[in-house]
């Protein structure tokens, strides 16, 4: 069973280059699909030169931004700028499952790639278009970036100090959650597709995949009709439910119900507040959020982070340290769950990779290829799904096609 994966046969032709795309893809690749990564003929995805750092030297070197959404794919390169290249690809779609592509809105047609033109030879063809603002509405036209969008879609609005500037995830959450997105409506989409012989087109946007996800504070909004505000490392709807400094730095404390706030409170020896009216309840704790927090502050200042999380948690309380990058990469539960694999890439370099997370009880997700050279596959993915002789192929290479 260790060798039967959940997407196996599946064709995945992916046009995407960055992050939002190629994750979506990976999470497809993860699955056992055969993704086959197009890329422009000497130079492909841009993040291929997103360096440094950098994994092995000299031409073969690949930055640690392309390898982190690039595991588990062949890549093939294509100048789809030429009617040859064009033509190629058409054949390479009508062989495939799903298409998946984030250019600007209109290019895919101008390379007579487009969902209307292929879905007419190969009406099961599942398509995804990936793009910042979505394929209509006043803003389609525009490009689409990660930081722009957390800007735009409010997220900003709501991260970062009370007091100060808005600030930005530390990661292109907007691009990141636009790939899940993508995956899991792929993943219906070939589901009917492959009930009903219909496939279907895909318009994922980055702006509204992070407008859908800002849930609960953006239901408060519509709600309450009162805009959100920033609470820095607070949460606007449970207290105490934030960062609190230790005697020597600071943890996580998360207080999620009222058995859990009594616990806390014979934890810090102050049994009563439990029974304070102005806090016996979480609406009452949100209430009196300010004097609450007060209270706190000077107790939990007492001792250090590695006490109260492990007289915290031994009380059935949420509490947690504040890792820095490495320390939760060797985090012994990180270790335990493999989060991180070496694997080798295609020059020999031995590196270490994040690894798929998704747990199947009977098709596991593995990581069974490293992230592909440029072109690594060109030749065996045109034999394979076409059947082109090796003679084409090397006209191809020789017109700068492949």
């Amino acid at each position: 069973m260790a060798d039967v994966t959940p997407l196996d046969g599946i064709r995945v032709l992916d046009f995407t280059r960055i992050l939002a795309g190629p994750f979506c893809t990976m999470l497809l690749a993860d699955f056992g699909a055969d993704v086959i990564k197009v890329e422009r003929p000497h130079s492909g995805d841009d993040t291929r030169q997103w360096g440094p750092p950098w994994a092995g030297d000299g031409a073969d070197k690949q930055s640690a931004y392309y390898l982190s959404v690039n595991r588990n794919k062949r890549s093939l390169t294509l100048d789809l700028k030429s009617a040859e290249g064009q033509e190629v690809a058409r054949q390479l779609a009508l062989k495939s499952h799903i298409l998946i592509e984030n250019f600007k809105v209109g290019q895919m047609a101008e390379y007579r790639l487009d969902y209307e033109t292929l879905h007419v030879e190969h009406p099961s063809l599942v398509y995804c278009s990936i793009s910042g603002y979505g394929q209509t509405g006043p803003y389609a036209h525009l490009p689409g970036y990660d930081y722009a969008i957390q800007g735009q879609s409010g997220l900003m609005s709501i991260t970062g100090p009370e007091d100060g500037m808005p600030y930005k995830i530390g990661v292109a959450i907007s691009d990141v959650l636009t790939g899940m997105m993508a995956a899991n409506a792929i993943q219906a989409a070939l589901f009917h597709s492959q009930k009903t012989g219909q496939g279907q087109f895909i318009d994922i946007a980055l702006l509204d995949t992070q407008i859908a996800s800002l849930v609960n504070v953006a239901s408060n909004y519509l709600v309450s009709g009162s805009p959100p505000i920033r609470y820095g490392n607070a949460h606007a709807n449970i207290v105490p439910y934030q960062t609190f400094e230790a005697s020597d730095g600071y943890f996580i404390l998360n207080v999620g119900n009222d058995g859990q706030f009594k616990r806390l409170c014979t934890v810090i020896e102050q049994p009563e507040l439990a029974q304070d009216q102005r806090f016996a309840t979480n609406p009452a704790r949100v209430e009196n959020r300010d004097t609450l927090i007060a209270i706190l502050v000077p107790l939990l200042r007492k001792k250090n982070a590695a006490h109260w999380i492990k007289t915290l948690r031994a009380a059935g309380v949420p509490a947690s340290p504040i890792n820095d990058i490495p320390t939760a990469l060797s985090d012994e539960h990180a270790q335990a769950r493999d989060l991180v694999q070496t694997v080798a890439l295609a020059n020999g370099t031995l590196v270490n990779l994040l690894a798929p997370v998704t747990r199947f009880s009977a098709t596991p997700a593995t990581l069974r290829r490293p992230p592909p050279l440029l072109g690594q596959h060109t030749d065996e993915i045109l034999q394979e799904w076409l059947g082109m002789s090796s003679e084409i192929i090397c006209l191809h290479r020789g017109r700068g096609i492949i």
